[in-house]
């Protein structure tokens, strides 16, 4: 092979900002072979096994990229916060367990699980799916701190009416208090000041009249709602549409 047909060496390495979103000083950080390392030891120690195709497995493939190209040695680790280094927390909510993996402060992903429920006649645990009640409230552990706007409302608008089975939303439903809470907030210059997800998506599955089990059909139609109200044309990592999304794929594959 002649000089010129050399595979070009990549010009710089992949970052964070690369692969998650996440921004600040951490976004420029190139991905590590130790971060990756420390990750998927802390996933092995909740999860109980590394994630295929997770957070970990992503860092991973970025930190070999990296140690390949000679932009960062084996052993070597992004400088972080000791404080404030990976981690892996779950929280169960409603029947669902969240996972999220964080670096510093900042969320690198989160997985919304179904828990085993056991029935008291037979003592057997059984495998329920994610409801779409279940998948709004998960959303309070992963973007719970996010001021209500727009396009949340309109998310949890088009949740509620998949979930109901003659799509009507019934007054004064969770849809209602995040209209109201969305209307609020435009009002509102300072985010300390305004409606969360929390205040709107706490006790979710109690606030509709009627409650279904995530399919893909439905997750699409609330990423499509949110995005037509979102002037950044994305979705809220973590948030309404993320929720339902991976609450959809997990009952795709009939659990865990």
């Amino acid at each position: 092979m002649s000089q010129q047909e050399q595979p070009k060496r990549p010009q710089e390495p992949v970052k964070y900002g690369d692969v998650f979103e996440v921004s600040g000083e951490l976004a420029d950080r190139p991905i590590a072979p130790e971060d990756a390392r420390m990750m998927q030891a802390k996933e092995t120690s909740v999860l109980g096994h590394t994630q295929k195709g997770g957070i970990a497995a992503s860092m991973q493939s970025a930190a070999t990229a990296n140690r390949l190209a000679g932009f960062v040695e084996p052993g070597v680790a992004t400088f972080l916060d000791p404080d404030r280094g990976t981690s892996v927390a779950q929280t169960d909510v409603q029947g669902t367990r969240v996972t999220k993996e964080s670096i510093g402060v900042q969320d690198l992903g989160q997985y919304v699980e179904p828990r085993p429920v056991s029935t008291a006649a037979t003592g057997v645990s059984v495998q329920s799916k994610i409801t779409i009640g279940q998948a709004l409230e998960a959303t309070v552990q992963t973007a719970g701190k996010k001021p209500v706007d727009q396009s949340d409302a309109a998310a949890i608008q088009a949740a509620e009416v998949r979930a109901s089975s003659d799509n009507v939303i019934a007054p004064g439903g969770v849809t209602a208090s995040a209209q109201s809470a969305a209307d609020y907030n435009a009002a509102i210059e300072f985010d300390e000041n305004k409606i969360k997800l929390v205040d709107v998506l706490a006790g979710a599955t109690r606030k509709l009249q009627e409650d279904k089990a995530v399919t893909k059909q439905d997750a699409e139609g609330v990423v499509s709602a949110e995005l037509r109200n979102n002037p950044n044309l994305s979705t809220y990592p973590g948030g309404v549409a993320d929720s339902l999304t991976a609450a959809a794929r997990l009952n795709e594959k009939g659990g865990i």
